[in-house]
């Protein structure tokens, strides 16, 4: 009888492969393919993926400022709240799509021999294109707002780098756990919720007690949401440094994305010699 073949006697296609331009490529076209087809023969196409985080807002608006006032006395508060759910929702639509990007793939996976690692960060910079449509829509109603721009928004990209590999590395984990545990899609539709209202997408920071505000702190969406707040909206908003205690706190919400990536981009590579096998 043959044995079962194991990630040290069997080795599969690379997580990332020896040709990184072929890697890159791969990743670019899977991406802009998915993108394309994704609204191939709506009539609205590509206005969908501005629509929904728009549609969102409208609702979230309406019942925060004319309901419950809940965004009574926060400068710009509709235009935090528009911010906040656009940069969430990258975040969410990467990771839960990429929960099961691997599955989705399977046909691919079992015929063509190719760097394992390019269907979860082509997911990643799907949604990337998407971030990037709807930051259009936002510094719109920024600048509509009359907020003027000032040298703090060098510090966007900076800001989205810290979520885009936050969303990566989870994206990494996820994919390739679920080839194993398929609790982890709605496991990890329940922590998307949890995230989202436990982290300062429809309130500001400096409204949370103070009991709890640091400890919410350390969430690196907190911050990215925060900081965005007082780099783009209102530089008279505290930062996410002063919310967080002060600098030499700031290596823990930075370690935990570099954990997450670094964990993520380690199982999924343990993982790729056998991915297709265990479909």
């Amino acid at each position: 009888m043959n044995a079962q073949p194991t990630t040290a006697s069997y080795r599969g296609p690379a997580a990332v492969g020896d040709d990184l331009r072929r890697f890159w490529s791969l990743t670019a076209t899977l991406a802009v393919t998915d993108f394309k087809l994704r609204f191939f023969g709506s009539a609205l196409g590509y206005m969908w993926s501005l629509l929904r985080p728009l549609l969102l807002f409208g609702v979230l608006y309406f019942v925060f400022t004319e309901i419950v006032k809940f965004g009574e006395g926060v400068a710009h508060y509709p235009v935090y709240l528009l911010s906040s759910i656009v940069l969430f929702s990258f975040f969410a639509e990467t990771t839960t799509r990429g929960v099961t990007s691997l599955v989705e793939r399977e046909n691919l996976l079992r015929k063509v021999r190719f760097p394992r690692l390019v269907i979860p960060l082509s997911v990643a910079l799907h949604a990337l294109f998407n971030l990037g449509l709807n930051l259009i829509v936002v510094f719109g109603f920024i600048l509509a707002s009359g907020i003027e721009p000032t040298l703090d928004w060098l510090q966007v990209p900076l800001l989205l780098i810290v979520l885009v590999m936050l969303a990566t590395g989870v994206t990494m984990l996820l994919s390739a756990l679920y080839i194993r545990f398929r609790d982890m899609q709605p496991i990890w539709e329940v922590a998307t919720q949890l995230l989202f209202y436990g982290s300062p997408v429809i309130y500001v920071i400096a409204t949370v007690p103070e009991s709890v505000r640091q400890l919410m702190m350390f969430n690196p969406i907190a911050i990215v949401l925060t900081q965005w707040r007082h780099a783009v909206i209102d530089q008279s908003a505290p930062t996410a440094i002063t919310e967080l205690g002060g600098w030499e706190l700031l290596p823990i919400p930075c370690a935990i994305v570099a954990t997450i990536f670094a964990l993520g981009f380690w199982v999924f590579a343990r993982e790729t010699p056998l991915i297709a096998e265990n479909l």
